[in-house]
């Protein structure tokens, strides 16, 4: 591991950190604003926040990282579980020495988010939850069936990417089994239950429409979960409803998120 001291004189960190079996590329802009760590979707890379890291600009500090076997750097491992994902943010922030932070998570980042400032109460500044962590059952047999032909159809030039870093080093049942266990993990009995005992300033940012694999209005159906828990959980609000999708929505919404993340830290100021 690159063993740089991060500091407001030294304020650019990137390195890789052990975890388990693997190691994780990590990038820490250092400084002594608030820590903010932010979480990929399933598959993507810690590129994708490179504009609302620019909108919130130097005054925060900004922790992004590849997961396990994504991007160009991080390497595989045996152990692609969402509780290796859950255990990775604590792996990172005890590495970069960081007692409490922010979580930003999109997409599936958003459901390890939710849990990660559920379980983690005193360490968490708040959280913002990215067209993700919506509790609705939406695995069932059928769509079961539906992500494991998807992923074996995506299978033949997947590897051409990999390269790249624009798809993960994992094989076609690899990134079904991922996103299976995301569907079970979603239900509302499941997932419910984490977003209900959240004491932390939490604010969703939500997209609209449609993206890869949906059909209809699946998504928006899956988004109108979180009425009931912004109902059941005051700490819990909506913090923007954007025009993009949930593709899009780091690209062209960039400014929502931002917003969130401010309106967060200044919350936790203000407990404080």
């Amino acid at each position: 591991m690159t063993t740089n001291k991060t500091s407001p004189t030294t304020p650019n960190w990137t390195g890789m950190v052990p975890v388990d079996d693997t190691a994780l590329a990590v990038t820490d802009t250092g400084g002594p604003g608030t820590p903010v760590v932010y979480l990929n979707g399933q598959f993507a890379t810690q590129g994708y926040w490179r504009r609302v890291i620019a909108e919130l600009g130097t005054g925060w500090r900004h922790i992004t990282y590849d997961e396990r076997a994504r991007g160009r750097k991080s390497k595989r491992s045996a152990d692609y579980s969402f509780e290796a994902a859950v255990r990775d943010v604590d792996a990172v922030l005890a590495a970069r020495g960081v007692d409490r932070a922010l979580v930003v998570g999109w997409s599936y980042g958003a459901v390890v988010a939710a849990h990660w400032a559920e379980r983690n109460p005193e360490r968490a500044v708040g959280a913002v939850l990215v067209d993700g962590a919506f509790p609705h059952d939406w695995l069932d047999d059928a769509m079961e069936l539906r992500i494991r032909k998807l992923f074996r159809r995506m299978n033949w030039f997947m590897p051409l990417l990999r390269p790249t870093g624009l798809t993960p080093r994992m094989n076609a049942e690899q990134q079904a089994e991922s996103n299976i266990e995301l569907g079970r993990l979603s239900r509302e009995r499941e997932l419910g239950p984490v977003l209900d005992g959240i004491t932390v300033p939490v604010r969703y940012v939500v997209a609209s429409g449609t993206s890869l694999g949906s059909k209809g209005d699946e998504q928006e159906r899956i988004r109108t979960s979180l009425d009931g828990v912004c109902a059941r959980n005051p700490n819990i609000r909506l913090g923007a409803k954007v025009a993009s999708n949930h593709g899009a929505i780091l690209k062209k919404d960039f400014a929502a998120v931002a917003e969130s993340v401010r309106e967060v830290a200044a919350l936790d100021h203000g407990r404080r």
